[in-house]
């Protein structure tokens, strides 16, 4: 060993440093090995010919209204079969329960709910139309500029108008 480099008391071990250097570097390299590569296709796209289009498996895309219309219809089937399952239930566990009464109990909000929504329904039909107006004719614009000046210890403003 040299004289430089001898441990000197109380200091890491120089040789120690080199070695956790070497180790360090030799797993930098071996990650950069594993790296994928990339590879881009610089071929232009075809253009878009004149051929129909083709029938892609699937479902079809929908509109908006559509989508939240069908959310809406499996919404309202599922709460049928719930309304529905629970009333059969109810009286076929408990042998005592009327038809006609569970028919009222269970039928009235569903005849509320009609009734309210036939009331919506007439109230939006007579609601007034808004009305739209179309104006033809020449426009004239005013490009006037007012500049507007406030000075002094009791505000006065005057107003310029170029245009």
């Amino acid at each position: 060993m040299q004289l430089s480099e001898q441990p000197v008391a109380g200091q890491p071990d120089t040789t120690i440093r080199r070695n956790a250097d070497q180790l360090a570097l030799a797993v930098d390299e071996a990650l950069l090995a594993r790296q994928a590569t990339s590879h881009r296709d610089p071929t232009k796209l075809t253009a878009i010919g004149s051929a129909p289009p083709i029938e892609q498996p699937g479902r079809p895309a929908m509109s908006q209204k559509a989508t939240d219309a069908s959310v809406l219809m499996l919404a309202g089937g599922f709460t049928t079969v719930m309304v529905s399952g629970s009333a059969a239930g109810l009286m076929y566990f408990s042998q005592f329960a009327d038809p006609v009464a569970c028919a009222i109990v269970l039928g009235a909000p569903v005849a509320l709910v009609m009734a309210v929504s036939r009331l919506v329904a007439k109230a939006r039909a007579a609601a007034p139309q808004p009305v739209v107006q179309h104006y033809h004719g020449a426009v004239h614009q005013d490009t006037r500029t007012v500049t507007s000046t406030t000075r002094g210890v009791i505000a006065n403003t005057r107003n310029t108008t170029r245009g």
